[in-house]
């Protein structure tokens, strides 16, 4: 059973990875970050550890000729 602890709802992964809570909300519903629903509420909930795995994506892809942003 995972922890709840593990977890961030919308408002703090938007801050963790500096966008818009309607940003973390789109990129959740086209699957580019994987989301949970809180059973308890239906509040969306991010891992922690995908929080980080996205952003080292995007560290990556920055690196990336031709892939970064302008």
């Amino acid at each position: 059973m995972p922890k709840l602890t593990e977890y961030v709802k919308t408002a703090e992964a938007a801050e963790i990875l500096g966008v818009a809570q309607n940003t973390i909300r789109k990129w959740a519903e086209d699957g580019k970050i994987p989301m949970r629903r809180n059973p308890a509420n239906g509040y969306r909930l991010f891992k922690r550890a995908d929080l980080d795995s996205f952003l080292s994506q995007l560290d990556k892809a920055e690196g990336e000729p031709g892939r970064g942003t302008n």
